[in-house]
């Protein structure tokens, strides 16, 4: 395999997006689990797990025609994309080392991106 196709590292990324709404729908369907275990069944928490069994779809039918070497280190935008989630939805903080530590993640997937050309 010579090269990676934009179509599969798109759908790699969209794998990523509907993997980081995974994460936002466990963290809305954990609330409930604070008056105890027996909430662990609500349609917030099954939507999360649901996202994220979902978000592999995409994401393998990526890796069936791209490199997995370029294609697999891009699952870590969907840390991107939580950070953005987090702080619209849950209105948490973005520091300094947050923002340092995405700006390493996407220097290194721009480094792999451009090492399998």
């Amino acid at each position: 395999m010579n090269h990676t196709p934009l179509s599969s590292i798109l759908l790699v990324l969209s794998g990523t997006v509907i993997g980081s709404f995974g994460a936002v729908f466990l963290k809305l369907g954990s609330a409930p689990l604070k008056n105890g275990l027996r909430y662990i069944l609500n349609w917030k928490l099954a939507a999360g797990v649901g996202l994220f069994v979902g978000s592999s779809v995409p994401f393998v039918m990526g890796l069936r025609h791209g490199e997995l070497s370029v294609l697999y280190p891009m699952a870590a935008m969907t840390n991107v994309w939580t950070m953005i989630w987090s702080k619209i939805f849950f209105h948490e903080p973005v520091t300094k080392a947050k923002v340092g530590a995405l700006g390493l993640i996407l220097a290194g997937i721009v480094c792999i991106g451009l090492g399998g050309s």
